[in-house]
């Protein structure tokens, strides 16, 4: 590849007015975005962002490469066909905790147990945004909404878990209010070669203001988010005075570390062979008003969707020659009806 022509942030942006409500998490989320891609080493002509329907969706107009602002919850599924049939290109994927998680659920858990080359960018802020606040997948049980005016009684959705589930090769999360955080986990997610989604808690301070505070609002962080690091215990409080542990019912759990011994501390494995140690750790916060993991969960290679088909495009074609799509066009009727 020839050398990147070096870009600024201000390359990265479109001549569109950013029409988000005042306040909201997206704008923090789009400024690291763009501040990032400068540091990718990639071209803007070579770049995709594509999107489905809701607040988070309206990414690909603000970023100066190509784009798609697709149907609801569709996102995965066309950035799927785009990345097979062009595997030159950086296909991201924009969506919110309603696109990706209800009507495109199933579009995403296949995206990733297939494997695609996406980097895949999961909005999280708990509410229907767009559509003026109406529960969500991830809404907590009890919810008071437009929509479930005597409380929630579904049991929301853990997008890392439900990832982590569907067997995806990347899985990672962030927050809205630490650009440094999210810049560093959206670098990692781009640079894995397969499906890599990156939860990141967003607050929408219109419908669900607060949602997070508890354990993203700046004085909370030491004491309530737990940073995963490869190779390292899991620690975190003043001076790493909590950690994890996983007890004798085989459950990680939160201990202070001066009760256990030191060996005792989960050390943080994100390429164990199985998924069982992530797993774990998704579940240790029922809710963002407990102690809750951030950063990479999971981070293995398998093999890429899109090199796969072409492999078996490619020995199709070794055993029985090149196909002539004319002659197949005009092959007659294969069937006959009676």
């Amino acid at each position: 590849m020839t050398d990147v022509a070096p870009t600024t942030r201000k390359d990265w942006q479109t001549d569109q007015e950013v029409r988000w409500c005042p306040g909201c998490g997206d704008y923090s989320i789009l400024t690291a975005v763009q501040m990032l891609m400068p540091e990718l080493d990639v071209r803007r002509e070579d770049t995709v962002f594509v999107s489905g329907i809701g607040c988070a969706a309206r990414f690909p107009y603000y970023m100066n490469t190509y784009g798609m602002h697709t149907i609801h919850g569709r996102a995965p599924a066309i950035a799927t066909g785009l990345a097979l049939a062009r595997p030159d290109l950086d296909v991201w994927v924009v969506g919110g905790d309603g696109d990706l998680l209800s009507i495109g659920g199933n579009h995403l858990i296949h995206a990733l147990r297939r494997n695609v080359n996406l980097t895949i960018l999961l909005f999280n802020n708990q509410i229907y945004g767009l559509t003026k606040g109406q529960y969500s997948p991830t809404s907590e049980r009890g919810k008071v909404t437009k929509s479930t005016p005597f409380g929630s009684l579904d049991q929301p959705f853990n997008p890392i878990a439900l990832a982590l589930g569907a067997q995806a090769t990347f899985v990672a999360r962030t927050h809205d209010m630490d650009r440094q955080h999210m810049q560093e986990t959206f670098r990692r997610a781009h640079a894995h070669k397969g499906a890599a989604v990156v939860e990141i808690y967003q607050n929408c301070n219109v419908f669900n203001d607060g949602a997070f505070a508890t354990i993203t609002g700046k004085a909370n962080r030491e004491s309530m988010l737990i940073p995963l690091e490869h190779g390292q215990p899991v620690r975190f409080g003043p001076e790493g005075s909590k950690g994890v542990v996983i007890d004798d019912s085989g459950q990680a759990r939160i201990v202070e570390v001066d009760d256990v011994d030191e060996s005792e501390i989960v050390t943080h494995d994100e390429q164990a062979p199985t998924a069982a140690l992530a797993f774990m750790l998704s579940q240790l916060a029922s809710s963002p008003e407990e102690p809750t993991p951030v950063g990479v969960f999971r981070a293995v290679e398998r093999d890429e969707y899109g090199e796969a088909v072409e492999r078996q495009i490619a020995g199709a074609q070794d055993q029985r020659g090149p196909g002539d799509l004319s002659a197949l066009l005009r092959s007659g009727a294969t069937w006959d009806v009676v």
